[in-house]
């Protein structure tokens, strides 16, 4: 079935769809994107994405092209366009063309660009993954420093991606003087005991929407959160791992490094996490 998406004001088949060579998103990477989740044909923590991405474009000098609710319409009729149950939305805005190339930013009023489109991932939730867990490497961090903007320049997380896969594991975990800053496409974690542990906020991680939501649910369960680095070899000798994500939600880690933890199968901590995300985030779905 050919999708429809959702390119500057118009809905089009996804043949149909075109984006001008000159757009800085293609030649500059200067853009930013949001993946929201869509379950039962709801939105799963839409606001919190929304007010990641205006901050995203206000650090880039951007501006939001249409308003909060404005945005959640045009997702909504994309999910019932191509009847999405359980899927992703992809969304992205660049600073757009003035057809042209050239380093220094176009005119503020360009009009930017501004594409989304859907994926459909039956069975998400319920994710084969999650029973048996994944295996991560360790990688080198060699992005550059403002990971808290969500750009869509992700050339080195999907190098990882194939240097985990290489290895014969599923991700990798970046690490930055000696500790982990994050997956490559996720928030990473371990948990000693009670205590999940995870790298505090800063321009070194991105400020994970699943992430915020997950330690929020692990507080009020009485989990105790602590928010600091934490090496591999801490991730190692940890009782169990996992990562969270927009499209993964909350998904065991089994094996870092070749080292596996525990019985290497999910553990309790995140298995139950993962349980009360999906559960709460069903019912404040829109």
């Amino acid at each position: 079935m050919t999708r429809t998406v959702y390119v500057n004001g118009s809905y089009l088949p996804e043949t149909e769809a075109t984006v001008s060579i000159f757009d800085r998103g293609f030649l500059f990477a200067d853009g930013v994107y949001e993946v929201t989740s869509v379950l039962g044909g709801k939105l799963i923590d839409f606001d919190g994405h929304a007010k990641r991405l205006e901050r995203s474009l206000s650090e880039l000098e951007m501006a939001m092209p249409m308003d909060s609710d404005a945005l959640l319409e045009v997702h909504r009729e994309l999910v019932r366009l191509n009847e999405i149950d359980e899927g992703l939305i992809y969304l992205q805005i660049t600073r757009g063309s003035d057809g042209d190339r050239d380093f220094v930013y176009p005119a503020a009023d360009t009009p930017p660009t501004i594409v989304l489109f859907t994926q459909a991932k039956p069975g998400l939730a319920q994710a084969p993954a999650a029973q048996k867990g994944i295996k991560v490497v360790s990688i080198e961090d060699q992005r550059w420093g403002r990971r808290d903007i969500k750009t869509v320049q992700l050339l080195y997380p999907s190098m990882g991606k194939m240097m985990a896969k290489a290895a014969g594991a599923d991700d990798a975990w970046m690490i930055e003087d000696g500790t982990v800053t994050e997956g490559t496409s996720n928030n990473a974690y371990i948990v000693k005991g009670n205590t999940i542990i995870t790298r505090q906020l800063s321009n070194d991680i991105l400020h994970g929407i699943t992430r915020a939501a997950v330690l929020r649910f692990a507080r009020e369960a009485q989990m105790t959160v602590e928010e600091r680095p934490f090496t591999i070899e801490e991730a190692q000798d940890a009782d169990e791992a996992f990562i969270t994500s927009a499209s993964t939600f909350v998904m065991p880690v089994v094996e870092i490094d070749g080292k596996v933890l525990g019985a290497g199968a999910p553990g309790g901590v995140s298995s139950r996490l993962r349980e009360i995300y999906l559960e709460e985030s069903l019912k404040s779905a829109i």
